[in-house]
């Protein structure tokens, strides 16, 4: 901010010693203009000049003599700043090539006489500074200075920092650095997305997408599709979809041991010729066993969580089956089963009853579904895969359809938004039965459009048959 210079207030007029009023230009007695302010004194004030002493051992440095001029008319010989070797601020020489003709664009040239080291030069191997321009084919032709540290931006630095150990992973931000056990870039720190946050898969006919939802802080579900074949060589497709439960220990654990469990049991019972039926049920009994199994603690576990033991993992289950003609349906807890027929002008229907109190309060007859579903009580689930469990009590059964349809496994994620068979089949899409993962893609989104708060997953399998006249749309064997 500039300021205005004011003139100093006269004590007494200069020409005829009155003292003038306050603010006046001239002088009331005599006219003078007393803006016309005397000189300041010549004085100025004493400044200590500090000389540097005189530098001793190896700091000390010659400068080169002036000639002596003689009677001749011939003038004293010049140095030329050309003439003295350039040196850095340390005293060392520059570089060969900063002294030759490039200096005078500017890359290093001296722009004076320098001091010569007693010493002379020190060797030819001069270190890299952060001053120094890059050798020949490096960073002189893009501006920069080299770095003392090797640049990241150099392509063998950046082919080495993108190349993480075998079976790790990039980072999603940086795109360089490993992904540590804890989920953490090693290079810049970003956390990770995980990667049950959102799966997809589809394998043939048959399609499964999960996702966290909107309030979830992770995805506690899982699910595993797969085919195999028959001992008469007839294709079977299966889909397995778990929930985990919130309010137990370390949900997601329990969610994916069940699925992998079970998926593996059908594989292995199926080919063998065991009845689909009876594979559904060994298969919740194998993914029982896996859940338990992750309340078997390690000794000195129980001191960090001295109550875990009452809160051990637990999670639903609900699978189909397609073999040959039929179709198996097996779960325990909420999750759920829906029949969709091609022909959406015939009868949906819902293949499964949930273990819920809103159900048992129904099957019971203290209230209609509606006003059980009404309950705040109405998801708290009666059976469950865990440790704490009740008696497990596996629920199959058997369909044969006699049209074309499509079969959605879910969870109540997703049916919480289409609880009835007739709002599933209306959030399906029509091109669901030839594209089973686009179709799962907008049940998920139709789950997270209306508020997404829980985990969702949904499995589609597309069941084609031959017509075989009218009936119902399923029938229990």
């Amino acid at each position: 901010m500039s300021q205005s210079h004011q003139q100093p207030a006269l004590s007494k007029c200069p020409g005829c010693a009155e003292p003038p009023a306050a603010g006046d230009l001239f002088c009331g007695v005599c006219g003078y203009d007393l803006s016309a302010v005397p000189a300041r004194p010549g004085d100025r004030p004493t400044m200590a000049i500090t000389v540097p002493p005189a530098a001793s051992g190896s700091e000390a440095v010659r400068w080169p003599a002036a000639a002596e001029t003689d009677s001749s008319d011939v003038p004293a010989p010049v140095h030329r700043p050309s003439d003295l070797p350039g040196t850095d601020s340390g005293g060392r020489p520059l570089a060969e090539q900063e002294q030759g003709p490039g200096a005078a664009a500017g890359q290093g040239a001296p722009v004076g006489p320098g001091p010569e080291p007693v010493g002379g030069p020190e060797s030819s191997a001069v270190p890299v500074r952060h001053d120094d321009r890059a050798v020949p084919g490096g960073a002189e032709h893009s501006g920069d200075f080299a770095l003392a540290a090797p640049d990241p931006r150099r392509a063998e630095h950046a082919a080495a920092a993108a190349a993480p150990a075998a079976g790790g992973k990039v980072c999603v931000a940086c795109r360089s650095g490993r992904v540590d056990p804890d989920g953490y870039c090693e290079n810049c720190g970003h956390a990770q997305p995980r990667e049950r946050d959102h799966m997809e898969q589809e394998l043939g006919s048959v399609a499964a997408v999960s996702d966290r939802g909107l309030r979830h802080h992770r995805n506690e579900d899982s699910f595993a599709v797969s085919s195999t074949a028959l001992p008469d060589g007839s294709p079977a497709v299966v889909a397995i979809v778990c929930d985990g439960v919130s309010s137990a220990s370390r949900p997601d654990e329990a969610s994916a041991a069940a699925a992998n469990a079970a998926n593996e049991s059908l594989l292995e019972s199926l080919p063998r010729g065991t009845h689909p039926q009876q594979a559904m049920h060994e298969a919740i009994v194998a993914a029982s066993e896996a859940v338990n199994a992750l309340a078997q603690e390690p000794a000195g576990a129980m001191e960090h969580d001295a109550h875990r033991h009452q809160n051990a993992p637990a999670c639903t289950l609900v699978g189909a089956v397609m073999a040959g003609e039929l179709l198996i349906v097996g779960w325990v807890g909420d999750s759920r089963v829906y029949w969709v027929p091609e022909d959406r002008s015939r009868p949906t229907a819902r293949l499964t009853e949930d273990d819920s109190w809103a159900a048992q309060m129904v099957a019971a007859g203290l209230m209609n579904e509606a006003e059980a579903y009404a309950d705040e009580r109405a998801h708290a689930i009666t059976g469950w895969l865990g440790a704490d469990a009740y008696e497990l009590e596996p629920h199959t059964a058997a369909f044969k359809p006699d049209r074309p349809g499509l079969v959605v496994v879910c969870t109540d994620g997703l049916w919480n938004y289409a609880e009835s068979a007739e709002e599933m089949a209306a959030a399906v899409p029509a091109d669901a039965q030839e594209h089973p993962l686009r179709g799962a893609q907008v049940l998920v989104g139709h789950a997270l459009d209306g508020g997404g708060h829980d985990n969702v997953t949904v499995a589609l399998l597309p069941f084609a048959v031959r017509p075989q006249g009218a009936g119902s749309a399923c029938e229990t064997v």
